[in-house]
């Protein structure tokens, strides 16, 4: 597995409103959790479980540009994740969460090629909504370079009974492609295996 490097995090215990209504955020929620990692689909899934562990929403995430490699300053990596929430002891903790997650997430590669082939057995606020399904529902997260994710998702979709929920069609932000699908746990696992088999046939022509 490929690690996820936190590049930084910090805190804002109360937050200016002007602030607040610039990214959306509700004013009940004025303590904020920030980070930047050089992996956003990682932070992303790992930003999600926080919203299980603690009162704190994802309020902002956002990819940059081509990636982490191409980072324009030392700090910024290739995601930003904001938390929300109505006091700082429960932002710490969502971001604490969110941290010791992403421990265990990270891309794999195969012949040189990295993927993202994660199944998230109950999903939180975060992906629900990006997913549009309910808190709970299990997921797959599906991602790999352009071509590579395209081949790799026909190969999880025709492997059980999955539905797809969010296509990333490529290019995304990042470069690369991907989806978010959902039926039973055991079909997303299933679906993940595909996915990842699928890559390790992309050796080029």
């Amino acid at each position: 597995m490929i690690p996820v490097k936190v590049l930084l995090v910090r805190y804002i215990p109360n937050a200016d409103r002007q602030l607040l209504e610039g990214l959306g955020i509700p004013t009940d929620r004025p303590a904020l959790a920030m980070l930047t990692t050089d992996c956003d689909d990682a932070t992303y899934i790992a930003l999600d479980e926080a919203t299980k562990a603690a009162d704190v929403q994802v309020r902002y995430g956002r990819s940059f540009y081509a990636g982490a490699p191409n980072a324009t300053t030392p700090n910024a990596g290739e995601v930003i994740g904001i938390l929300a929430a109505p006091t700082p002891g429960a932002a710490q903790s969502g971001m604490e969460a969110a941290l010791r997650a992403l421990e265990g997430l990270g891309f794999r590669e195969r012949d040189g090629i990295p993927y993202l082939a994660h199944t998230v057995s109950s999903c939180g606020s975060f992906l629900a909504e990006e997913a549009g399904v309910s808190p709970g529902t299990p997921l797959a997260y599906l991602i790999a370079p352009p071509l590579e994710s395209m081949y790799g998702l026909d190969a999880a979709l025709k492997s059980a009974d999955v539905k797809l929920c969010k296509l990333y069609a490529p290019p995304t932000e990042t470069n690369f492609g991907g989806a978010l699908l959902t039926g039973t746990r055991s079909a997303c696992y299933a679906a993940c295996e595909a996915f990842a088999a699928a890559i390790s046939t992309c050796r080029g022509t």
